[in-house]
């Protein structure tokens, strides 16, 4: 990054007021306060959204595995990494422009902060044109260099041509939720998911369960539940009665936000796409051991979710915690966030790993009732499931060093290991130990890497004063 783009007379003035004052009623204001309350009270939303993002995608898992063949289960879990590889760049550039909005926001910069949020909505707007193209034009061609069984194929076509169709309410409601979520405010995103789960639920049933439309009926019904809930943030956004309302005549792409958000954001997107590719490589080895193991792998999957969940909700909060406070010019307060929600979501993902270990088999029976697939699915968690502190730590380091402008150093270290390593590991590993557990192995090595370099990273590097150099 060669500058962050502040307007620096602006920037001052904001700071070198005699006192801060009070923040919009329905933000939470991160630079004051105790360190830990203040970050669990923001979490905590976080986190129950992306419990219900799980309820959500488990939904569809759920109804299609009992109300359809395995098969139909299969294309419908199997799927993850391909539709991330997609939207997944989008949303790494939507995460760099909720940065730059919480810099402003914790510098009380209502101008940069009006400006940013109208250009990352109008980002949002052309993203889900692009995504929309770049989904229906690759995933029938993706779906065939996977290796995709051919009982499978059909249902995975079906099911990604509708996802892709309407693609655009997952990405909007993304880029609002960003938004959202840099001014401070984590609790209305997750009302308005709430909702919408609920919707995707009884969708689910009535398309799947009673119109018996398999694999495009669970498609539709997130579709629709999706765009609900980007429909109601949108609302929320245009109806707040501060210097934050969405305006939609003010709707144009700034060139110094927009370069900003990029700068932070692109190395985010990147990042997520290429280590995609990784996974994408790593489910074609999947997916060459046949459909029960596509469906035991996708069912460990969905349960690996909920364990990823503390690791998630602090890895989003905390790029809006150390960017307000550094911005605010907080600095021990931004050391002090860093090391509690870095160790705090170690902690919780490790004791999560352990119940994982040992539950697994019962658990995958809630997806799937075939001995085989429930097999597949026990051997990769016995696998990754002790290595979850592992993945928190690399997780929540990543978050700290996008809220300090460095998304760059996460970007390589994800993109060296947690891409051309794992590719790398898994076309030799597979050839000299053919054997299912040997792909499992691939997601404990390549955390690990990526935790050390992280952790010499953050020990060596002044991280805390990332602005003001780029400023000097």
């Amino acid at each position: 990054m060669a500058t962050n783009g502040f307007h620096n007379n602006t920037y001052m003035d904001h700071l070198h007021h005699g006192h801060r004052h009070t923040r919009h009623t329905q933000n939470i204001n991160l630079t004051e306060g105790p360190v830990a309350k203040g970050l669990i009270s923001f979490a905590i939303p976080l986190l129950l959204g992306q419990l219900l993002q799980q309820l959500y995608n488990m939904a569809d898992a759920w109804v299609v595995g009992n109300f359809a063949d395995n098969d139909a289960f299969a294309a419908v879990s199997s799927g993850g990494s391909l539709t991330f590889l997609i939207i997944g760049f989008f949303n790494g550039i939507a995460i760099g422009g909720g940065v730059i909005i919480s810099r402003y926001f914790g510098a009380e910069d209502k101008e940069n902060v009006r400006r940013a949020i109208h250009t990352n909505f109008l980002f949002g707007i052309i993203a889900s044109i692009l995504c929309t193209a770049f989904g229906l034009l690759l995933v029938p061609r993706l779906l065939m260099m996977m290796n995709t069984p051919e009982s499978v194929l059909p249902n995975s076509l079906a099911y990604f041509r509708i996802y892709f169709a309407g693609v655009s309410t997952v990405i909007m409601y993304n880029i609002c939720m960003a938004i959202m979520r840099a001014l401070g405010d984590s609790l209305h995103p997750l009302y308005y998911l709430i909702f919408s789960s609920l919707v995707n639920v009884v969708l689910d049933l009535l398309f799947v369960a009673g119109f018996h439309w398999g694999v495009s009926g669970a498609a539709v019904a997130t579709v629709i539940a999706q765009g609900l809930s980007a429909l109601l943030c949108i609302i929320r956004m245009c109806r707040v009665k501060d210097d934050t309302r969405l305006n939609f005549r003010m709707l144009r792409l700034e060139p110094d936000i927009m370069k900003q958000v990029l700068v932070q954001g692109l190395p985010t997107g990147i990042q997520n796409s290429v280590i995609s590719i990784g996974n994408i490589v790593i489910q074609s080895n999947i997916n060459s051991f046949g459909s029960y193991a596509m469906s035991g792998h996708g069912a460990y999957a969905k349960i690996e979710g909920f364990a990823f969940l503390p690791i998630m909700c602090m890895s989003m909060a905390l790029p809006t915690f150390i960017s307000q406070n550094l911005g605010a010019k907080e600095y021990e307060r931004a050391k002090k966030g860093a090391l509690f929600g870095i160790l705090f979501g170690m902690i919780l993902a490790e004791a999560i790993g352990v119940l994982l270990y040992f539950g697994a088999p019962y658990a995958l029976r809630f997806f799937v009732d075939s001995s085989e697939a429930v097999d597949y699915g026990t051997i990769q968690s016995r696998v990754v499931a002790p290595f979850f502190l592992m993945l928190a730590f690399s997780h929540c380091a990543a978050g700290v060093l996008r809220g300090c402008g460095k998304s760059f150093v996460p970007m390589v270290t994800m993109l060296l290991l947690w891409c051309g390593v794992r590719i790398l590991y898994v076309t030799l590993a597979v050839r000299a130990f053919p054997v299912f557990s040997t792909i499992s192995w691939a997601y404990p090595l390549t955390w690990s890497l990526s935790t050390v370099v992280f952790l010499l990273f953050l020990l060596k590097s002044d991280w805390t004063h990332t602005f003001e150099k780029k400023k000097a």
